[in-house]
């Protein structure tokens, strides 16, 4: 009997943290822990770009034209990756290039989703007119493909890294509008919107306090998912021409400028498409193992 009620007197065990939660569920998910990892390597690599680096990245050595990497024969250690039609060390352009992309996702997801949210939330909450009227130009938008969106935006405003970001923002931005709208039309008619709205909250305030906070998983996993596809329009869009301009080491401009270079030098080209590829699967394998760690629909029991 003592004992009974000794059990019955006993605390419940505390519930484990958010973050510990989190990395429980998204841990399980081999394939998002080595993005992750991959990733990690990737912002290493973008903040101590200059340090890493053994060479400047648009440091021509005319000596060392088309040098092929260090295990090929005529290779050299002083260029590990070997160098380009113009001299250039290979590896210290890739690293390089690894800045201007993170920086390129940033900037993307930062103003898509910033504005995206916005315009979600203020559709959510709008009379069914203006809602209309704002997701109509959302699908009118989705109607056209992306990279060619981008291309007629970038061929306006005119070709630079700076605005290749602004148009490949704008391009993403109604996946957010729409994501943020259909997260808000779910919420809304929840018990907590109704009790702050009947406690007098202003509209702003269930916009942005009450209802925002429990819209953010989605919204966060989408901002993991455009992150690549930023970098992955940004090095089409260099490649195409309309991106960053040479001699900036971006990785879509450098497989522009070493086209020609394809059979006489492989790595020209090998280099930044494996950079891209192996960048955007890292953040997309990270984007699942997020959905699966934020989702509660897809939490194991």
């Amino acid at each position: 009997m003592a004992e009974t009620m000794t059990s019955a007197a006993a605390p419940a065990a505390p519930r484990p943290g958010r973050l510990k939660e989190f990395w429980y569920y998204f841990r399980e998910n081999r394939g998002a822990v080595i993005g992750f990892w991959v990733f990690l390597a990737f912002i290493v690599l973008a903040v101590f770009a200059p340090v890493i680096a053994p060479h400047d990245p648009t440091q021509q050595f005319r000596d060392a034209l088309l040098k092929p990497p260090f295990w090929q024969e005529g290779g050299s250690l002083a260029y590990p990756l070997g160098t380009d039609a113009l001299g250039r060390d290979m590896l210290s352009r890739l690293i390089h290039g690894a800045r201007y992309s993170f920086y390129v996702g940033i900037v993307v997801v930062a103003i898509g989703a910033s504005g995206g949210i916005v315009i979600g939330l203020l559709s959510g909450f709008a009379p069914r007119w203006l809602d209309t009227i704002i997701m109509r130009v959302m699908d009118i938008i989705l109607a056209f493909p992306s990279l060619l969106l981008a291309l007629v935006l970038v061929a306006i405003l005119g070709p630079s890294l700076t605005n290749a970001m602004i148009a490949i923002a704008i391009v993403l931005q109604p996946h957010y509008v729409r994501l943020t709208r259909a997260s808000v039309m779910s919420e809304r008619t929840k018990d907590y919107v109704t009790a702050a709205r009947v406690t007098g909250a202003s509209t702003a305030r269930l916009m942005f306090s009450t209802v925002l906070p429990n819209c953010l998983s989605p919204i966060i996993v989408q901002a993991a998912l455009s992150f690549s596809t930023a970098i992955l329009d940004a090095a089409a869009l260099g490649f195409l021409g309309m991106g960053a301009q040479p001699p900036t080491p971006e990785w879509g401009t450098m497989l522009a400028e070493s086209r020609e270079f394809i059979l006489r030098a492989w790595w020209v080209v090998t280099w930044p498409g494996l950079a891209i590829l192996v960048t955007v699967l890292a953040i997309n394998l990270m984007g699942d193992g997020l959905r699966d760690a934020l989702d509660p629909k897809l939490k194991r029991s």
